[in-house]
This record gives C-alpha cells, sequence and structure tokens, in this order.
C-alpha cells in the first residue's frame, strides 16, 4: 500500500464554514484572512477533488488533515468545534484514495468527544473513520502542553492509533513571505521532537507519532544533545516517525543516517508541495512510501 501520510483539501463544507466566519480565519472568495498575516490568495484549483484525485493515481491512500496553520484548533471552542465538525464531515466522505486524520479542539480537550470521533459514532454514514489524530507541534512543544493534550493521546493508545505532528499559526512580522515555512514552522517541530522524547514517551510508552518536516530536522542535533547531557547518538525511539515533506535528497540521507531508514515515511504537504525522491534507491524508497507508513498506521503492507 503506498501512502502520503501528509496532504491537504479544503472540501465544500468546510470553505462555506471559513466564508460564514468574519473574523480570523476566515475566506473571502478565495481570500484566506488569518491573524497577523497578510491577505493570501488560494487557488480553488489547489483544492478541486477530481484535479487531486489525478494527483493521487499512485497512490493507495493519501492522508488529508486539517490545515494547523489556519489556526481553527486554538480559536474558543464555540468557534473551532463548528469548523472542525464541518471537516470532518466533508473528509471522512472523500473517496478512494483518501484517508483522514481527525482535528480537536484545543480550547476544549474533549477525549469522549475525539474517541465518538475515531469509532465513527460522530460522523456515522460519512464513510471510513479516521487513522488517527493531528495537533499542532505548538500544542506539543513543553511538559505543559504534553500535559494538557495527555487525554486526547491516552484515547489515541488506547485505540493503537498514532499521532501526526504538523506545524501550527505562525504569525508573519516585516518578512520575506518564506518566513513562516523555514524559521517558526521548523522551530515549532524541533521543540515538538524534543518535548515528546523528554515529556510525552514517559506517559505514552507505545503512542506512535509522525512529526512532520522530518521534524524541522531535530534529529540532527543528537550530537549537541548528547554534548549536553541529554540521551543523543544510537538511541532510537522506533515509535517516533518523521515524515519527508518539503525536504529532498541531502536532508533525508542525514535523517536516515541519524535515525535508520526504518522511521522516515512519505508526505507531500499537497497542494503546497510535492513528495521528495529520497534519492536513496529502489529499497529505501518501498521502506519510506510502503513499508514504514503502513507500520506507523499499523496496517498490513500490500500491492507494490
Amino acid at each position: 500500500m503506498v501512502v502520503d501520510v501528509h496532504q491537504h483539501l479544503w472540501t465544500p463544507a468546510f470553505v462555506d464554514a471559513l466564508r460564514r466566519r468574519t473574523a480570523p480565519p476566515f475566506l473571502d472568495g478565495w481570500t484566506l484572512h488569518l491573524a497577523g498575516e497578510p491577505p493570501y490568495e488560494a487557488d480553488p484549483a489547489d483544492h478541486d477533488l477530481a484535479a487531486r484525485l489525478e494527483l493521487n493515481a499512485g497512490l493507495d491512500l493519501a492522508l488529508v488533515s486539517l490545515s494547523s496553520p489556519l489556526g481553527v484548533e486554538t480559536l474558543p471552542p464555540e468557534e473551532a468545534w463548528p469548523l472542525i465538525d464541518a471537516y470532518h464531515e466533508d473528509a471522512l466522505a472523500l473517496p478512494a484514495p483518501f484517508g483522514v486524520w481527525a482535528a480537536a479542539c484545543l480550547g476544549d480537550i474533549d477525549p469522549d468527544r475525539l474517541a465518538a470521533t475515531l469509532d465513527g459514532r460522530r460522523h456515522a454514514g460519512t464513510g471510513a473513520n479516521p487513522v488517527g489524530l493531528q495537533l499542532p507541534a505548538g500544542a506539543l512543544g513543553d511538559a505543559a502542553g504534553l500535559a494538557r493534550v495527555a487525554p486526547l493521546l491516552d484515547v489515541l493508545a488506547e485505540r493503537d492509533l498514532p499521532l501526526f505532528v504538523h506545524p501550527g499559526p505562525a504569525t508573519r512580522p516585516e518578512s520575506p513571505g518564506w518566513w513562516p515555512a523555514v524559521v517558526p514552522y521548523v522551530q515549532q517541530m524541533h521543540a515538538a521532537w524534543y518535548a515528546f522524547a523528554a515529556f510525552g514517551r514517559a506517559r505514552h510508552p507505545r503512542l506512535r507519532v509522525c512529526f512532520a518536516l522530518l521534524a524541522g530536522l531535530a534529529p540532527l542535533h543528537s550530537e549537541r544533545l548528547t554534548s549536553r547531557g541529554g540521551d543523543g547518538r544510537g538511541r532510537v525511539d522506533p515509535g517516533m516517525f518523521v515524515e519527508t515533506s518539503s525536504y529532498g535528497p541531502r536532508a533525508i540521507d542525514a535523517t536516515v543516517r541519524e535515525l535508520g531508514v526504518d522511521v522516515v515515511v512519505n508526505g507531500s504537504d499537497q497542494p503546497y508541495a510535492t513528495a521528495p525522491d529520497p534519492g536513496l534507491g529502489d529499497a529505501a524508497r518501498h521502506a519510506i512510501t510502503v513499508t514504514n507508513p503502513n507500520r506507523l498506521l499499523n496496517r498490513k503492507e500490500s500491492r507494490k
């Protein structure tokens, strides 16, 4: 089963919910307004279902998730839940090869609601159940954050489902357009990687966690970690995965040398990027696109 663990697709119900809002995040037509950022002209073709199905023709499974940089999860509960419900309703009804990462409101930690979503009881009849939960990295960047979301992670652990950690909102001061993706996103992922290792793993010993964009290259800092008294090189957690979006062969190669190939998984970040070729040969490509994503999702490897 060839898998892309990281895509975004704004479905009609979610777009409509954003257009009904008058405060960020909201859509005016296809102009996206976010707190602390200039308006962004979204391309409707990026979220066209037929076009995305064409792009996904070589995949057995493409996992879509809520766009955490929009800041939906951090809105007050009365604002967040209608957007999250709209996302779930449409995303769970998408045709194959789509699968769904669930979302949750961080202002209203509700493990019962998450359990109902994951078990298919909250959105009955829409399609397959979510494969796991996505949370923004900023919610997991320290001990306090991990303690706060621990009830949600317990729900995942009880069901043997994984967590996907994605960059969250990032305000952009006077800086180039690439700044959020290259500076705060990377910093958020770096903090989440080390925070989970230091504070989260002890409470959730069997939880599988996948960090977007190679965890901001956090694993490559193991030598510095060791030199400052931490557990660094040689200590690989087989339940902490990293996905490849926004990086290429050099970064993937360095990460594989540090962690081994068994915890690197394929992700594209469609429609904002395409899945990189790891450039490490057929065996590594198969591991990254087939074997490892299926281990993350606890599914049997099949086809290709």
